[in-house]
């Protein structure tokens, strides 16, 4: 099993590697990433070198986006969870952009950060109609609160290969029952599955081997295809899609 999770992550490292492409634009250096944005665009972010390492920044690229779509993040309650997200990733907002700072020995890692930070910030405040009022995330944790499911929010933790990943909600271990880490995807795309399933496999090994993974899939607006949910299970993530959560809450009580 051990020898089969390595190939998994080899091969992932490969696919990163071979996909992505440098270009200079002055005293940066464009990155473009193998994975997709929700217009299906490459992601891209760029790297200057400094005096003290390198800065990487998506150019305000992330939340300007939003905000042209109809998704302002204005409120109290919006920022504050922005800086929980991005907090999770050890990324700052400077202006509009997402910006980390890099040493050379760092780099790759800092690297990883900032892509799971644009991703993890389009996907959790991104709504298919500006006119909806609630996130996602939001349901998740109303529904958590009211059916007394105790969790702790945006928890990170550090993988088998030295990479941080974040997770939304982690039920920790009691007398009855193991400890349970979840994650909301509000698009549930083959993309986002195939990123928790990374996240998995590179945390699994450094937790508790009764640790359980679950994935919420927002289904308000179509129904989750069955690649999602099988390449879910395929690596011991549960799928759980948000119409039919009611059958894994004792689940989560206990």
């Amino acid at each position: 099993m051990k020898a089969d999770i390595q190939g998994l992550l080899d091969k992932y490292w490969e696919w990163i590697k071979d996909k992505t492409v440098l270009r200079d634009i002055g005293e940066w250096t464009e990155i473009t990433t193998p994975y997709l944005d929700r217009h299906n665009d490459y992601v891209q972010i760029y790297a200057r070198k400094e005096t003290t390492g390198f800065t990487l920044s998506d150019d305000g690229y992330t939340i300007t986006d939003l905000e042209q779509s109809g998704c302002a993040l204005d409120s109290p309650k919006r920022q504050q969870l922005l800086k929980m997200t991005l907090n999770g990733f050890g990324v700052q907002l400077h202006e509009q952009a997402l910006r980390v700072h890099a040493s050379a020995d760092n780099f790759a890692l800092r690297k990883h950060n900032l892509i799971q930070a644009m991703l993890a910030v389009n996907d959790l405040f991104y709504l298919s109609a500006p006119s909806v009022a609630s996130l996602f995330f939001e349901d998740v944790v109303a529904w958590l609160d009211t059916s007394d499911i105790r969790y702790t929010p945006k928890v990170g933790f550090k993988g088998r290969t030295g990479y941080d990943h974040l997770f939304d909600f982690v039920v920790p271990k009691s007398r009855k029952a193991p400890e349970r880490i979840i994650r909301a995807i509000n698009r549930p795309t083959r993309d986002n599955a195939l990123l928790m399933v990374q996240a998995w496999i590179d945390t699994k090994e450094v937790r508790s081997p009764d640790s359980k993974a679950y994935a919420f899939l927002n289904d308000a607006e179509q129904e989750v295809s069955s690649s999602v949910s099988d390449a879910l299970a395929s690596c011991d993530v549960v799928p759980v899609p948000w119409s039919q959560r009611e059958t894994i809450r004792d689940t989560l009580v206990a």
